[in-house]
């Protein structure tokens, strides 16, 4: 198939200059859209894009990925712009990894490292350093043999190809048991988490998810009155924000906000941050926020739906919230949108456009999976209700010569909590 190329140049600055590659196959979509998200995540790793080269393949180039023609002229790119590393926008194998830096003389990265490079700058807590030191070590491993080839090319002479495959020997064993380390760590961290989690048993529980920069991190501050960082930035939030929400709703409520999701996001990352994604499967209920106004919404959508059921979060309610509907230039895009999935919501963080529809939905979501209870207290144990409060839905007090009836809703583990509080209050012993 003839190939379809072309090359953009942008405007120098002091930053680490970078040239772009994207690949489109047959019976795939154009890649502009994904390049574009590729400059994004360049720019977020403090990159400036020079220049983006892109080729339509009939197959992918087991020793190079792209055709020689265009390893020629990325070459020449790469002489004419002298970048920092050269960036493809889909996974390399360590194999053309090695051959494209010999060819290129340069640094040679794909879209999974950049990423993995995103989140080891973002990473605060040392849960998320963790994570993202252990996917980036199981990265590196099987592509160490590029790393240390330099070695016989510097030092030439008998034997050098030895010294060079010695070290690349020592340096697995060295990976394996700093692999080995982390993961023991994060098991650890594993169970922590897991402590807390069972803390929050019979308090109900909410995750945002949804693509990077769908603005989850805005709602969050906008439901809590937190202040989690927000910026028009990819991947600004990694660690997961758990919040209360305080005001405005009739029972308990605990939020958090977790990492954004992404196309073409590295695997060993996704299995590293099991724990943060725990979150998400511990959930009552989920928000999808979605970007209306990308132009590829749809799209990101799809990826958001794949990675969840990846996560195996099937069986939890999920709420869509179409957001930043005050940035659209035409209303009907939420009409159509809303026709298209009739439950979902459109809000607008920044003008409070249906937060107030928000609310009423989720609290519509909590009772649902609520069922009737009848308590009958004592005078004397009056000072429960509040305690009660916590865990159920006080529907009608009673206040009568004999007691106090309740007519309560709340879900199976509140009852359990219920049933204990009761008992305690009885036989204090």
């Amino acid at each position: 198939m003839k190939s379809k190329d072309t090359t953009h140049i942008n405007a120098q600055t002091s930053k680490p200059k970078a040239i772009l590659v994207g690949v489109s196959l047959p019976g795939t979509p154009s890649s502009e859209v994904s390049l574009e998200e590729l400059e994004g995540l360049a720019t977020t790793a403090n990159y400036e894009p020079v220049a983006t080269l892109t080729q339509r393949l009939a197959e992918i180039n087991p020793k190079t990925f792209l055709g020689s023609g265009k390893v020629e002229e990325l070459r020449q790119a790469v002489e004419h712009h002298d970048p920092e590393a050269v960036i493809f926008d889909e996974e390399l194998s360590p194999r053309q990894n090695r051959e494209l830096e010999k060819i290129l003389k340069c640094r040679v990265m794909d879209r999974p490292w950049l990423i993995l490079e995103i989140f080891n700058d973002h990473a605060q807590t040392r849960e998320a350093k963790t994570q993202v030191e252990l996917a980036r070590m199981k990265y590196s491993l099987p592509r160490l043999t590029g790393m240390w080839s330099h070695l016989s090319r510097q030092r030439g002479g008998i034997g050098m190809k030895d010294v060079g495959e010695t070290q690349i020997q020592l340096d697995r064993r060295m990976i394996r048991n700093e692999i080995h380390k982390l993961e023991k760590k994060l098991v650890q961290i594993d169970k922590e988490k897991k402590t807390q989690r069972k803390n929050r048993q019979g308090t109900y529980k909410v995750a945002l998810v949804g693509y990077t920069n769908a603005g989850k991190s805005t709602l969050m501050n906008c439901l809590t009155g937190a202040d989690t960082l927000v910026e028009d930035k990819l991947f600004a939030t990694l660690d997961a924000t758990v919040r209360k929400i305080k005001k405005n709703f009739p029972y308990p409520v605990l939020l958090s906000d977790t990492v954004g999701l992404i196309s073409k996001l590295p695997h060993d990352l996704v299995a590293s941050f099991k724990s943060t994604l725990d979150e998400v499967r511990d959930a009552d209920l989920l928000i999808h926020v979605v970007d209306l106004s990308h132009r590829e919404y749809a799209k990101q959508m799809c990826t958001a739906d794949d990675l969840l059921q990846q996560m195996g979060v099937d069986d939890i309610d999920i709420l869509t919230v179409f957001n930043k509907v005050d940035a659209l230039s035409d209303t009907e895009i939420l009409d159509r949108a809303l026709h298209a999935y009739p439950s979902a919501i459109g809000i607008s963080c920044k003008t409070g456009q249906g937060i107030d529809l928000l609310r009423q939905q989720m609290v519509f979501h909590y009772e649902k999976n609520l069922a009737p209870y009848r308590l009958e207290l004592e005078h004397s144990q009056a000072m429960l209700i509040q305690e009660i409060r916590k865990h159920a839905l006080i529907l009608k007090e009673d206040y009568t010569p004999n007691g106090i009836a309740l007519n309560l809703r709340l879900s199976p583990e509140a009852k359990a909590k219920l049933e204990s509080i009761l008992k305690r209050s009885i036989n204090p012993n």
